[in-house]
């Protein structure tokens, strides 16, 4: 598997279209959901960003992802500056990765069997994609998957008949019949119960290790994020807070402190749904 170092410099990503009048008279300034972020990211490791609610912790999966585009600062991925290859290049690094959003992309009539091999989409050819959609190419592979998220009885149920928590473990076993060296994961255990969460997180970090891939996991659940993570990130209002395999109760009041203050709220409010980007997030 190719090697996937990761690499932010001063990134920072804007609000589409969001900028207010700065105190000087005819001078704009841009609002920024991310700022001047500076993150490197090794082979195989496993991260979890934690932060609270508007803290820009799905923008910086879906830009780590290609589906946003900065609007200064460096993104490398692969020894590649994401932002420089041309559409096509860009389009084939993101074979490398996979994007598990919060509520995954399904579409509601399909069948879970056919959802879930869905993550072999990179690496089948158009004849390929579309013979499955007819008829399942790998079905065993797919209940062996949903097997790991305890979801193997739904394996021909359709897509709308699931629960919120089994459309989560649906799009998560999709990543297991990948093949990229990126994982990022937005929320995976927030429908899921407590057992099916640490069942659900020890099969990602399991993958994961298995396959020596990057695992960027963001959290609501601090204290499974500190059990779980060698390496945690503290995001608040699009900055790092904190990048640090040592993280104290002092560090976690910190970035929570006054995270529901009108302040807050406000930001919470000028942020757009994820559709106002020009790259909408998907489901690698």
């Amino acid at each position: 598997m190719p090697a996937a170092p990761l690499l932010l410099q001063q990134l920072s990503v804007a609000f589409p279209g969001a900028v207010h009048t700065a105190p000087v008279a005819g001078q704009t300034e841009q609002q920024y959901i991310l700022e001047n972020l500076n993150l490197t990211v090794a082979q195989g490791e496993q991260i979890a960003i934690i932060g609270p609610s508007g803290a820009g912790k799905t923008t910086l999966l879906h830009t780590l992802a290609a589906a946003h585009q900065p609007a200064n600062g460096q993104f490398q991925f692969m020894n590649h500056d994401v932002w420089a290859l041309s559409n096509r290049a860009r389009h084939a690094l993101r074979r490398h990765l996979f994007l598990a959003p919060q509520t995954p992309p399904l579409p509601a009539r399909q069948r879970v069997v056919t959802a879930v091999l869905a993550g072999r989409l990179p690496q089948w050819t158009l004849a390929q994609a579309l013979r499955n959609l007819i008829k399942p190419a790998d079905p065993l592979s797919a209940w062996q998957a949903l097997q790991r998220f305890d979801l193997q009885h739904k394996l021909y149920a359709r897509v709308d008949k699931l629960s919120g928590g089994e459309r989560q473990r649906c799009g998560l076993a999709r990543l297991l019949l990948s093949d990229a060296s990126l994982l990022l994961v937005d929320e995976p255990l927030s429908a899921l119960d407590p057992t099916l969460a640490l069942q659900t997180l020890n099969t990602l970090q399991q993958e994961a290790k298995q396959r020596n891939a990057t695992l960027i996991c963001s959290l609501h659940q601090v204290e499974l994020a500190r059990q779980h993570f060698s390496r945690i990130i503290g995001l608040r209002a699009g900055k790092v807070m904190f990048d640090s395999d040592k993280v104290n109760d002092q560090m976690i009041a910190d970035l929570y402190r006054n995270a529901g203050s009108p302040e807050q709220q406000s930001l919470h409010m000028t942020a757009p749904d994820q559709t106002d980007f020009p790259d909408a997030p998907r489901c690698f």
